[in-house]
């Protein structure tokens, strides 16, 4: 069977998956779940009936890193996967306590105890690391991108159009250049586009990237 990819556009978990999915050239079917109104098909694959959920004929995997990390390993034609160690540290310092941060001053309301100006600071200490890192190079590993790359990308694009202006204004500059490369890069033209909500007895869509 075409892997089933259950996924939100607009979800930074999502368009890790549906990276590594075009980077390997994997089509899947493409199944675009709206979060306030999660189709019983959806919740009767997804353990954590969150996105992104990829099924395929014997496995289910919910976890956007095992998705990348399931497509790679059966083609990596970019070599995402030769990177050193500390891109792994990289990856599980994003997914902790920068995004932690993150949905902190992003969702700030919907915490009492969370104080916008004090999250953004805190996630500010892991950009200037990111930024250190690609100082005169194009990517935090060279001139190419790296499993690295794709995972942070779309959590620090998540950060920046929480208030553009004043990531713009800030001392960043490497990290600003790496960030609109993606962004205006056909990559990730290729992962955004729209998708109708999916529902039980939709003709299938297809995704390749």
């Amino acid at each position: 069977m075409t892997p089933i990819l259950y996924s939100f556009r607009r979800c930074p978990y999502a368009m890790r998956a549906r990276l590594g999915l075009t980077s390997a050239g994997i089509a899947v079917e493409l199944r675009e779940v709206v979060l306030r109104d999660k189709p019983a098909a959806f919740l009767n694959t997804s353990p954590s009936g969150t996105v992104p959920c990829l099924k395929t004929d014997d496995t289910i995997l919910d976890e956007s890193l095992d998705i990348m990390l399931w497509a790679l390993a059966q083609n990596d034609p970019e070599s995402l996967l030769d990177m050193p160690d500390e891109g792994h540290a990289l990856i599980a310092a994003t997914d902790g306590p920068f995004k932690t941060a993150l949905d902190r001053y992003k969702y700030h309301t919907r915490y009492t105890d969370a104080d916008r100006d004090t999250e953004r600071a805190k996630a500010s200490t892991h950009l200037d690391t990111l930024n250190t890192l690609l100082a005169g190079q194009d990517w935090f590993f060279g001139a190419a991108p790296r499993l690295a790359d794709l995972a942070i990308l779309p959590f620090i694009r998540q950060f920046a159009m929480t208030d553009k202006a004043w990531f713009d204004a800030q001392d960043w500059p490497h990290l600003q250049r790496w960030l609109e490369t993606f962004l205006a890069s056909p990559r990730f033209a290729a992962i955004m586009a729209k998708y109708p909500q999916w529902h039980e007895g939709d003709a299938p869509i297809f995704f390749s990237g």
